[in-house]
């Protein structure tokens, strides 16, 4: 363990959450110092554990049964396995939720109730308790019963319906984005939520319960395109890379490949013009200022999309850079961990891990002067703390 200070030093977290969106928010609170421990089902653990391949391999070089999905978002945690189904498994989770300063979960609605693990539960025995619950639908409205996953939540939300190409262009149609979005997105409204709920309990004494929803995190992302929609009235619709309120901000084809140009100002796009051998387009009435290179955006587009392809990608983000017009590549993940500002900013790391040795991962972005987020533990295998925590949390059992 690091004997530099913590920022969340004293801090326990009980984390009953699987999947993503919990367990990030776990992993997060974790790097920055609280001691957190994940309750997994005995034999199995978290789904992801199995969601693969790729599979995790030991230091023999053999494949083990965790898949590379859970390694994402369960750093810096210790596992215990206990079986809530069981009466004497209900009676330990209270146990150590007494112990507990935070809960997190992301059971369906009521779920927990049958074992006397719910928020209300668990509040009434311990008033200080911040107990987080995160669910598709949140605790309330109709469709609180319901499931809900990333992809789905993407679609219902709006995401989907502003992502992907414009209609009308070929593979045209609604796009989810890459990676579970989502599930991160709430697992930091999650994170900022529960050191919210920790400061107004040290402050009063009071703990409180956190209701969080898939769905209202995607709808309140949805940042400046629901604020065009509710103020200016008109639907948003896919444009494929580009911006509905900046131009030109979206990805241009070169010489051998593609760059993006993200022109935010008339400044920027006047040294764009000079660099592209072009000064008349900044001073044209169509295109001198970001509000008339919007309105007249099917007529600049093509224009540029002439000038961008007789150079290659590099020779463009080298006279550009020097310019100070924002631009770059579009990286391959090899690509990107190869960049020398991702080298730079030490973003892969290597975790220890019992059965491989070591274990890669990717680092946490928060840059902490005097209390530094540190990687104390790889991803932990199945029950692998289970007698240590509850010594520790419990003296024994």
């Amino acid at each position: 363990m690091t004997a530099t200070p913590r920022a969340l030093q004293g801090v326990k977290v009980l984390d009953l959450s699987r999947v993503l969106a919990g367990p990030w928010c776990g992993q997060l609170l974790a790097d920055l110092g609280a001691d957190v421990v994940k309750v997994e089902r005995p034999g199995a653990g978290d789904d992801t554990r199995s969601w693969g391949p790729p599979w995790l391999k030991d230091a023999a070089g053999e494949q083990t049964r965790d898949a590379a999905y859970y390694f994402c978002a369960n750093r810096n945690k210790r596992s215990v396995t206990i079986d809530i189904a069981e009466p004497e498994g209900q009676a330990l989770v209270k146990r150590l939720a007494m112990e507990a300063d935070v809960v997190l979960e992301n059971f369906k609605v009521g779920g927990l109730e049958q074992y006397g693990l719910d928020h209300a539960s668990l509040l009434k025995m311990k008033p200080s308790l911040v107990y987080c619950s995160i669910t598709g639908f949140g605790q309330t409205g109709p469709y609180a019963q319901r499931a809900g996953y990333d992809f789905l939540i993407q679609g219902m939300g709006g995401l989907m319906s502003v992502t992907g190409r414009a209609e009308g262009e070929e593979g045209a149609g609604p796009q989810k984005v890459g990676v579970a979005l989502t599930d991160i997105l709430t697992g930091l409204y999650a994170t900022v939520g529960v050191l919210a709920a920790l400061a107004h309990r040290d402050r009063t004494g009071e703990g409180q319960h956190i209701d969080l929803a898939l769905l209202d995190v995607q709808v309140a992302c949805l940042a400046n395109q629901t604020a065009n929609y509710l103020i200016g009235g008109t639907v948003p619709r896919r444009m494929g890379n580009a911006h509905p309120n900046i131009v030109p901000y979206q990805d241009f084809p070169t010489a051998d490949g593609d760059m993006i140009l993200a022109v935010g100002n008339d400044g920027q796009f006047a040294k764009f013009c000079q660099v592209a051998g072009k000064s008349e387009w900044a001073s044209d009435a169509r295109f001198a200022t970001n509000a008339a290179r919007v309105k007249h955006r099917s007529e600049l587009i093509p224009l540029l999309r002439q000038a961008t392809v007789m150079r290659t990608t590099h020779a463009w983000i080298a006279a550009l850079e020097t310019a100070g017009v924002p631009c770059g590549p579009i990286n391959r993940l090899d690509e990107v961990f190869a960049d020398p500002q991702v080298i730079a900013r030490g973003l892969r790391i290597a975790l220890p891990h019992a059965v491989a040795g070591r274990v890669p991962g990717v680092a946490n972005p928060i840059r902490m002067s005097a209390s530094p987020v540190a990687y104390d533990r790889g991803p932990p295998l199945l029950g692998e703390h289970t007698a240590e925590v509850l010594q520790e949390w419990l003296n024994g059992v």
